[in-house]
């Protein structure tokens, strides 16, 4: 075995709560591009802020049809090696939280409890409203701008109808990230894979973590800030770095 996974494992099966947080990283083996990238897909369909959005029902309905536009370029999606693996540290009682700064619904679609999954920018795969949390299905959402030159309106209440996403310049959700400090700070082994650690106020969880005894561990193809403060750097491939926990 790679020594720095045989190491990984060492820590894995040494620790009582392994908490890992995931980034973008993680989900491109899934064909999920990094859209932060030059020549990604915010590149291409321009993401709106959250004031712009909020602004007008032409704004609101510009943000979602380049969301769905994005969606439809994306097509369907299934968790990788990655995913899978943590998923069943999970499982196996190892892992008690996942913090993810992705949208992309895939850690629960590998088997993590919904309950598990720390959600620090949103969720991709719905719309909710605003207003009274409504969730509404992104083909209803297509369907209504099909139906309509406006913006979709709530059914239950009227109100704005929005992804289940944290847009620029829109509040972070409190409850996640109070749910992912309190997970931080009781965990003993730290993963923090797929993330360059350059999007704040998400990556100050990892030194949080660090700072509250657990041991770091970065799984990222590039070097991160953090480098330095970490027990264990791996820069390789992440669904081959973790795929020894699916045996």
């Amino acid at each position: 075995m790679n020594p720095s996974r045989a190491i990984l494992a060492r820590l894995v099966d040494a620790a009582a709560n392994v908490v890992a947080f995931t980034g973008a990283g993680i989900s491109t083996e899934c064909g999920i591009p990094d859209f932060r990238s030059p020549g990604g897909l915010w590149s291409k369909y321009r993401p709106i802020d959250f004031e712009t959005f909020m602004s007008s029902p032409a704004a609101r309905r510009e943000g979602l049809s380049r969301f769905l536009a994005i969606r439809a370029e994306v097509g369907e999606v299934r968790p990788g090696r990655g995913h899978r693996a943590i998923a069943a540290l999970v499982a196996a009682g190892k892992a008690s939280a996942v913090i993810t700064q992705n949208i992309d619904n895939l850690h629960q679609d590998s088997g993590v409890p919904a309950d598990k999954v720390i959600e620090l920018h949103g969720n991709g795969t719905y719309a909710h409203c605003l207003s009274c949390r409504t969730r509404h299905s992104l083909d209803w959402v297509a369907r209504e701008l099909d139906r309509h030159t406006g913006a979709p309106a709530c059914t239950a209440c009227g109100g704005i109808v929005k992804t289940a996403t944290i847009s620029f310049g829109q509040a972070m959700p409190l409850e996640a990230m109070q749910q992912a400090q309190a997970a931080a700070q009781a965990s003993d082994l730290f993963l923090a894979i797929g993330s360059s650690l350059q999007v704040y106020p998400a990556a100050g969880i990892p030194l949080l973590a660090r700072q509250s005894g657990a041991r770091l561990v970065i799984v990222n193809r590039a070097a991160t800030g953090y480098d330095d403060l970490a027990e264990l750097v791996i820069h390789d491939d992440i669904g081959d770095t973790l795929d020894m926990f699916n045996d």
